[in-house]
């Protein structure tokens, strides 16, 4: 009988996205081959580390179930048998999972796991400094301030830098929590003031009016495979946290209604930024056409959500491919 490998599916968090990560959680379980893998769903919060193997995956809210995780080594005692994970699913969206803390500690316990290294990781989740490094490849972002704490900036230099409207959020942050969009300057400290209490920093974006879609990626070996890119139609103001995770609030749009030749831009620069941010696992890069057709970049989400209803299920669904075998290709490419 050949051994099946111990999967550890990391969520929880520190921030407020912990509850997107445990659904990105379940829907993970629900995609990796349990016939081929022994999975547990371990929760990772301020306070403790704790472990749901086998049935208790279903009883992730309840903490006094939880098997306490042993940090020196990543492994839980589960009746009379010490458990070690092979292998981390790393899907929390926020510190500690997306920002290169927990991939230092695998690396150090020598743990593969499914998404970027350290030094990706921790530039992606820095969306003011990831959008410095990739304009010196030619990458178009939004114009941009970012505010660390105990740093204010007065309301006339912001219209002036980046005019109105502008998008205020923390820069440490996703989800769009803490996110506001600011048509008048009078707004500008409170929204200022909300984002901090998100993060730890804060960046003021400049508006770009056009269509937003995001397209995912992932290499295994030598082969890189793009997905269909996704057309994002908010009912809201802007994709905000309701049209992200309330159904009735946004049309997402697999292939997304654009032309060949920007769908091909868009694939290319997707795969390129993989490549210059020395990316591992599934990615997922958001941009914005304006009216002119004009490309330009969002943020990179190096552990985008994998809910059943998230972008990325759906765009491999719309590649013909099977989730569950696009899981086994990164647990075992990783694992090499």
């Amino acid at each position: 009988m050949s051994y099946k490998k111990n999967i550890a599916i990391i969520a929880g968090g520190y921030s407020s996205e912990i509850i997107i990560s445990l659904k990105s959680a379940q829907g993970i379980r629900s995609f990796i081959d349990s016939d081929k893998y022994n999975l547990a769903i371990v929760l990772i919060t301020e306070k403790q580390w704790l472990c749901y193997p086998g049935s208790l995956m279903d009883k992730v809210d309840d903490v006094s179930v939880g098997i306490e995780v042993d940090k020196n080594d990543f492994s839980v005692q589960f009746a009379d048998e010490k458990i070690k994970f092979d292998f981390a699913y790393i899907t929390i969206h926020g510190t500690p999972g997306e920002n290169g803390l927990l991939q230092g500690y695998f690396d150090m316990l020598n743990i593969p796991y499914s998404c970027c290294g350290v030094l990706a990781s921790s530039l992606t989740f820095s969306k003011y400094f990831c959008n410095k490094f990739l304009q010196s490849f030619g990458v178009k972002t939004a114009s941009s301030v970012c505010l660390r704490k105990n740093q204010s900036i007065d309301d006339r230099t912001i219209v002036e830098t980046l005019g109105l409207p502008v998008f205020v959020k923390p820069n440490d942050g996703g989800s769009s929590f803490a996110t506001t969009k600011v048509s008048l300057e009078s707004e500008l400290q409170d929204a200022i003031r909300l984002a901090f209490e998100e993060g730890s920093e804060v960046i003021i974006e400049s508006f770009m009016p056009g269509t937003e879609v995001t397209c995912g990626c992932y290499q295994v070996g030598e082969k890189l495979t793009v997905f269909p890119i996704t057309e994002v139609v908010s009912k809201n103001e802007f994709f905000n946290f309701d049209a992200k995770y309330n159904p009735q609030s946004v049309e997402e749009i697999t292939p997304a209604r654009i032309s060949d030749e920007l769908t091909a831009e868009i694939k290319t620069l997707t795969g390129n930024i993989y490549h210059w941010i020395g990316a591992r696992g599934i990615i997922r890069v958001d941009y914005i056409i304006s009216p002119e057709g004009e490309v330009r970049m969002l943020e990179v989400n190096t552990t985008p959500g994998m809910t059943t209803t998230s972008f990325i299920p759906q765009q491999i669904k719309a590649a013909g491919l099977n989730i569950s075998e696009v899981m086994t290709e990164i647990i075992e490419n990783e694992s090499n």
